[in-house]
């Protein structure tokens, strides 16, 4: 099959429009109408409803979605595994949840480029649900996550402990004046939204939800509020007195997990991340 006619077709399905998909692909309208009728041809069913100034994919599209990107991650995969320089013997594709960067992982990119020698490493930043979908495709080495998933044959391991504080710009805060506060809500996963809901019932209504701790710490220096971000993130503006730990607002602990499968080619590659993963060698 033609690749380009999923890409065609997940363009369009992001966009739901031929004009804007035909554009950002630099294609033009009718190009991009006759890649998808291959598609359909191919496939024997509609996966667009054409409705006027309404593109919607039918229940065969919805369906499609999830293929046509494992079909092209694995293509992409077999590409650059195939024209790997003499510099490099392998690739390693490794993905992080949402925050896990800001939280964990980014002091640890230079150990792990150093400490891979003759790696080729591939990082994307992920929803967790669709760090599961390539790990269950083999398009996935290492999943990086907060909460793991839990499937046979996959090995999860401990690399970390991140410190969730409830911090605000203001100096001297109490949990108790919180609600007079703008309150930031960060997705932390499960576990934090449990205890969230057990031991924080005074904090309001988030004035903004959002899955990203630095979209939180830029909002809370422009205009104030609390929210709870982790230790490696405000350890800087606390030391220059930017923001301040709300005193009697306990730490919330949250765990980060590796996991990948125990059968893997590159499996002596895997257990070398995790390696370097599990021991303090980060970058200040």
């Amino acid at each position: 099959m033609d690749t380009d006619l999923l890409k065609t077709f997940l363009e369009v399905s992001r966009t739901r429009h031929f004009g804007k998909a035909a554009e950002n692909l630099y294609l033009t309208r009718s190009a991009v109408s006759f890649r998808i009728k291959q598609l359909e041809n191919i496939l024997g069913l509609e996966l667009f409803e054409r409705l006027r100034n309404n593109i919607q994919p039918t229940p065969a599209g919805e369906r499609m979605l999830g293929h046509a990107e494992a079909v092209l991650n694995a293509w992409e995969r077999a590409k650059q595994d195939i024209i790997l320089n003499q510099q490099h013997s392998a690739q390693l594709a490794l993905s992080a949840g949402d925050n896990i960067w800001d939280a964990f992982l980014q002091g640890f990119l230079q150990p792990l480029h150093l400490g891979l020698e003759g790696v080729a490493l591939r990082t994307d930043v992920l929803p967790a649900t669709v760090m599961t979908r390539q790990l269950i495709e083999r398009t996935l080495d290492i999943a990086i996550t907060f909460d793991p998933p839990k499937l046979d044959g996959v090995i999860l391991v401990k690399l970390a402990e991140v410190k969730l504080y409830l911090v605000s710009k203001q100096a001297g805060v109490k949990l108790t004046q919180t609600p007079t506060l703008p309150y930031i809500k960060v997705d932390w996963g499960t576990a934090f939204n449990i205890t969230h809901a057990q031991d924080f019932t005074m904090l309001p209504l988030p004035v903004l939800h959002t899955s990203s701790a630095r979209m939180a710490l830029d909002f809370i220096l422009n205009n104030g509020g609390c929210a709870f971000l982790p230790e490696a993130l405000i350890k800087p503006y606390l030391d220059n007195g930017s923001l301040y730990v709300v005193d009697d607002a306990k730490c919330i602990h949250r765990h980060v997990y590796a996991a990948y499968w125990a059968e893997n080619e590159r499996l002596a590659y895997i257990e070398q991340a995790i390696s370097i993963l599990t021991t303090d060698k980060r970058t200040e």
